[in-house]
């Protein structure tokens, strides 16, 4: 099936992921997702996943432009991707600088403390506006799958109503290397699992033309 056309850096990007390298467990934990967004997509409803970590700043913004862009490119049309957090605090600039390397158009359109970041992956595609948030912000749809990329979060939000299902898929917080010389460095591998991960979560959905 005819894909998507993104932005040619992110094209180039997406095109130099090795999904075959993910392992196994990953794998799986990622299957449990795609069997979800599967059964929603041939019932016809609406597929809305909202990526929840401490401080929506790094990990689950990552995971929103990832999945929105992965979900783009292969052509789903009932989804829609949302992030927030237990907190709101800013989308970090080092996590922002990592999507940008990876060939994204962002333009920050507030200034304030926590700026809104516009960020496009294709001409064809609306940009995401991009924010820290609370995971209940009236931005976020309801309801949603929540889907929990910290082990903070996870034990933090035994409960969250507006979710009608949950799924644990957490990473390791890039903060770590904030203020280091690896600094780059670790945002880019974190950021290069994301996509990767992202990309072969919806690489394993079948559209009904796709059959």
């Amino acid at each position: 099936m005819m894909k998507n056309q993104l932005l040619p850096e992110v094209q180039a990007f997406v095109e130099g992921l090795e999904l075959s390298i993910i392992p196994k467990e990953r794998q799986e934990i990622l299957q449990k997702l795609s069997t979800y967004i599967q059964d929603k997509l041939e019932k016809k409803e609406e597929v809305h996943l909202n990526f929840i970590c401490t401080h929506n700043s790094r990990r689950s913004q990552l995971c929103q432009v990832w999945a929105y862009t992965a979900a783009f490119y292969h052509g789903l049309d009932q989804f829609t991707a949302f992030s927030g957090g237990t907190e709101a605090t800013a989308f970090h600039p080092n996590a922002v600088r990592a999507l940008k390397n990876a060939g994204f158009r962002i333009s920050k359109y507030e200034k304030e403390r926590n700026p809104v970041y516009s960020i496009a992956c294709s001409v064809e595609a609306d940009p995401l506006a991009c924010f820290s948030k609370l995971y209940h912000d009236p931005a976020n749809v309801a309801p949603f799958a929540a889907v929990m990329t910290c082990s903070e979060a996870d034990i933090n939000c035994p409960f969250i109503p507006e979710a009608e299902t949950r799924f644990s898929i957490t990473y390791e917080d890039p903060k770590i290397a904030d203020g280091t010389p690896q600094e780059e460095q670790i945002y880019a591998e974190r950021n290069r699992q994301i996509a990767s991960e992202m990309f072969y979560l919806f690489s394993q959905i079948k559209l009904s033309n796709d059959k």
